[in-house]
């Protein structure tokens, strides 16, 4: 009897020559309407997250901070820079954005005073319960210290200069990293966060995040041969920055 080829899968399997698909691309075939391909993923991922860039006093000193946003947007990721005096403003922004969904994670970057601040506004958006994945420091002007919860702290500083070591209060909750820079080549306050291996380093960490795991691994290594000094963590026994 001649196979009936009114639809389309009796003309597939009996009409003409059979059409043999491995079971891997029918299962591919099925799902590809239904779900999305890894770009489309990580488009969403970086879609639903925000950096917050703090610049330092006068808005004149942090211009590197553009760099790296310029960098961020160009992987997708959405940014806000602005004086860090505007911190509280901004955790308001964030927590309001988080709760309505258009925020998912939350990641803070601040240099000189922006880093200053950054403990700050990390503790009032834990007050507000809206969690923050990731911060970073770029050298610090005065010595401050972590409450509440953030998933991981990375504070950059150089120990030969203003910089210090971000410390934990009693009740914090996440992980720090203190990592010195003093003898990363062309490093210093003012071009901390112009430098191109700090640059790398902190969008490095950022797309750990937003991209990949839910923090980022240690920014600490070995150093390279030669140059023992480099990278030197504030907490005995730590790693060294690798280049």
């Amino acid at each position: 009897m001649k196979p009936h080829c009114d639809d389309v899968f009796s003309r597939l399997s009996f009409c003409n020559r059979p059409l043999r698909l491995p079971a891997i691309a029918i299962a591919l075939l099925l799902l590809l309407p239904f779900g999305q391909t890894p770009t489309q993923a990580a488009a969403s991922e970086a879609s639903t997250a925000h950096v917050y860039l703090l610049r330092g006093v006068l808005n004149i000193f942090s211009l590197g901070l553009d760099d790296i946003a310029a960098k961020l947007q160009a992987k997708g990721i959405p940014v806000t820079v602005a004086n860090f005096v505007s911190w509280s403003s901004l955790a308001d922004d964030a927590a309001t954005r988080y709760r309505t969904g258009q925020i998912k994670t939350i990641i803070l970057v601040g240099h000189s005073s922006g880093a200053t601040a950054l403990p700050d506004m990390a503790a009032k958006l834990d007050r507000l319960g809206v969690p923050v994945k990731l911060a970073i420091g770029l050298d610090s002007v005065f010595r401050t210290s972590l409450t509440g919860r953030v998933g991981h702290y990375i504070n950059f500083y150089i120990a030969n200069g203003a910089g210090t070591p971000v410390e934990k209060r009693r009740g914090f909750q996440g992980s720090l990293e203190n990592v010195n820079v003093e003898n990363v080549p062309g490093v210093g306050h003012m071009s901390i966060e112009k430098n191109q291996i700090m640059q790398h380093r902190v969008i490095s960490a950022i797309d750990a995040v937003v991209f990949g795991r839910s923090e980022p691994a240690s920014v600490a290594g070995k150093p390279r041969p030669g140059n023992a000094n480099v990278g030197r963590r504030s907490t005995a026994g730590a790693a060294k920055l690798r280049h």
